[in-house]
């Protein structure tokens, strides 16, 4: 996948990434291009949470090391996630 990453396909994959927690994500209307990504686990309970730049979600190998990063850093944790790799 080298195509720059549409705000809704980034969505998805972050949604992907997190499993089996749920990655809330949005995209702020005040034009700034960053993605909110929160990450609640089973009691609602925010367990991480990333700003992303447009320059970096738009770019699928920016996209999927920030997603790796944040993945590790819940590993370190203790939370467990499902295994995942960016989709291509």
């Amino acid at each position: 996948m080298n195509a720059p990453l549409r705000i809704n396909e980034a969505l998805l994959i972050a949604d992907l990434a997190f499993q089996p927690f749920q990655c809330v994500a949005w995209a702020p209307q005040d034009g700034n291009g960053e993605l909110s990504l929160t990450i609640i686990d089973r009691t609602n309970t925010r367990i991480s949470r990333k700003q992303i730049p447009c320059s970096a979600y738009s770019d699928p190998e920016q996209f999927e090391h920030l997603l790796e990063e944040a993945r590790a850093e819940l590993s370190q944790e203790g939370y467990t996630l499902q295994s995942w790799s960016m989709p291509h």
